[in-house]
């Protein structure tokens, strides 16, 4: 897994690309990425597949701000990102979620 981020100098915009690679992903048909930038909304942000396998999406997010976020793999299993720039604790106490600073 990676995040890169790419600032743009036209417009107060950091385009954030996600991925998630195909060792974590395994054998996945379907991948979103929800966090809070889509308030959470598990159908919001389905990623693309990669060939080699692994998915990916790329959003513009506002900078300044950190964003929580995770994986939902095939509607059933959750993944947090292992190069995420911190983690916080969930309000449901037994995971973490990854977090974006951008």
């Amino acid at each position: 897994m990676a995040l890169t981020k790419r600032y743009l100098k036209s417009k107060p915009v950091c385009k954030v690309t996600f991925r998630l690679s195909r060792r974590m992903a395994g054998s996945a048909a379907h991948v979103h990425l929800v966090g809070e930038f889509n308030q959470w909304n598990i159908l919001a942000n389905p990623m693309k597949p990669l060939k080699k396998g692994g998915f990916t999406l790329t959003l513009d997010l506002e900078p300044g701000r950190e964003y929580q976020f995770r994986y939902l793999i095939d509607q059933v299993r959750w993944e947090n990102d292992d190069r995420a720039d911190k983690y916080v604790a969930t309000p449901f106490g037994d995971c973490d979620n990854s977090v974006v600073i951008v």
